[in-house]
């Protein structure tokens, strides 16, 4: 028996197998060097890198962490993650907050999120920034130059999380990685 988002490869010769377990369902994905979206992958575009993306936040954490679901780039699946806390910050002159979740290493976070430019310049389930560990009086430094694109939006056999409800911000993130071109971006 699988763990939630745990997997497990089979490898025959240069082709890997992926079986994995993803809200609650087992899959099966097949990958290889040969594939014609690897081979042809030509790069992502994305938007030139500008200071005025980078700001200082403040994570405050909850008392527990709180299991929230959230969709998925497949429909009818569900992604349960615990959220340890929210980062609060401004930006273009509002006060905005999203939930995050843990990060690949010990003490870091990662944010999903949607903003004004999602499905119009950038990918529109989802974008992810990664930030490193919060200070020891809660500040945080999202640099949203580095948000980028999440495996789904490449292919649409990716089971990619989407972001909470919380998470779409009304403003326009002008920052990271754009549409890829293998999905109509420029």
């Amino acid at each position: 028996m699988l763990p939630e988002r745990g997997g497990v490869d089979a490898v025959w010769g240069d082709a890997v197998i992926e079986v994995a377990k993803r809200g609650g369902s087992d899959i099966v994905r097949p990958r290889h060097p040969d594939a014609p979206l690897r081979t042809a992958f030509t790069g992502t575009p994305a938007y030139a890198p500008h200071p005025r993306w980078v700001v200082t936040g403040r994570y405050t954490a909850f008392d527990e962490p709180r299991p929230t679901t959230v969709g998925a780039a497949v429909e009818g699946l569900e992604h349960v993650y615990d959220a340890p806390g929210r980062v609060e910050f401004e930006l273009e002159g509002q006060s905005l907050a999203l939930t995050a979740f843990p990060g690949h290493s010990p003490g870091s976070l990662l944010v999903l999120f949607t903003d004004v430019t999602s499905g119009v310049t950038t990918y529109a389930a989802n974008r992810a920034l990664a930030l490193e560990a919060p200070a020891a009086d809660g500040t945080v430094v999202l640099d949203f130059n580095r948000a980028a694109n999440l495996p789904c939006a490449y292919t649409d056999l990716a089971t990619c999380p989407l972001p909470p409800a919380g998470n779409r911000l009304p403003v326009a993130i002008e920052a990271g990685q754009k549409i890829p071109r293998e999905r109509g971006g420029s």
